[in-house]
């Protein structure tokens, strides 16, 4: 069976959030919060919040330097993943995969579906590993990022969830 193992340790993450519009700010960022307030409440560290305007190479120049820095491990980032021509940020995410998970968006799709019906089909939701960075792409709205945050990565990023998560392989990321 799935589930927690107690006897395991719990090792938090450095994660950074992004949310990505040309609208939001700190005060009224709601999704942002969203996610802040359940990484953080589940143990993990905060380690960078910005918000940024639609538009690749402004995303694409935020997630090259946090996957840079040593301080982060998880990027999670809220908004541009619909399918108008303001929403960019999987080309910019995934120009920097150097292993997508495609699993992710697939998972996040289905779990979707029960909330949203057929609607998730206009979810571009990505995400992959960019060196030794986890880098997830999340909808703008307030109820993905719960639905992903509650559903997905809780478990996920928790070293404790067996039978795999993907804290524990974190330190194998940068194996040749």
């Amino acid at each position: 069976m799935p589930g927690i193992d107690e006897n395991r340790p719990f090792i938090p993450a450095k994660i950074a959030v992004m949310t990505i519009s040309d609208t939001r700010t700190l005060e009224d960022d709601k999704s942002g919060q969203t996610l802040v307030d359940r990484l953080t409440d589940a143990g993990h560290t905060l380690a960078d919040r910005t918000i940024v305007k639609d538009d690749v190479a402004t995303i694409r120049a935020q997630l090259e330097a946090w996957v840079k820095s040593p301080d982060i491990q998880v990027v999670i980032a809220t908004g541009g993943t619909g399918i108008t021509g303001r929403d960019v940020t999987p080309e910019a995410f995934e120009a920097l995969y150097t292993k997508p998970i495609p699993g992710f968006g697939e998972l996040f799709r289905m779990l979707s579906f029960e909330t949203i019906g057929t609607s998730t089909i206009q979810s571009r939701a990505t995400a992959g590993l960019a060196g030794t960075t986890l880098l997830f792409a999340l909808p703008g709205s307030t109820g993905a990022c719960k639905d992903a945050w509650d559903k997905i990565l809780v478990t996920q990023l928790d070293n404790r969830y067996r039978p795999c998560n993907f804290i524990e392989l974190m330190p194998r990321f940068g194996e040749k």
